[in-house]
């Protein structure tokens, strides 16, 4: 099963590079971006491919960061819920009130 998902993997690394470099081959015009910083002129496939890059990364951040919150909230409830199981068994061991 691990080999049919490797090579799938490397199928799918195998396409995107094909699409890329067919990508890079139909847009060769020259664009010129006007930044704050400075004007730039890149090959238009470049500017489109870290356009991608960037936006890619970006969600990769943002749901880094949602995971990291739910992680952090699994914890609590964990801590809360191992706090609550506590005081139930202390609270059945001790004695006295029997069920009447």
């Amino acid at each position: 099963m691990k080999l049919v998902r490797n090579l799938l993997y490397l199928v799918l690394l195998i396409v995107v590079l094909l699409a890329a470099t067919a990508f890079a081959a139909l847009n060769t015009d020259v664009i010129s971006l006007d930044l704050a910083v400075g004007s730039f002129e890149v090959k238009a496939s470049l500017a489109m491919i870290i356009a991608f890059g960037a936006g890619w990364a970006f969600g990769v951040l943002c749901a880094g960061l949602a995971l990291m919150r739910a992680y952090g909230e699994r914890r609590r409830l964990r801590r809360s819920t191992n706090l609550a199981e506590a005081e139930v068994r202390a609270l059945r061991s001790l004695p006295g009130q029997a069920a009447e």
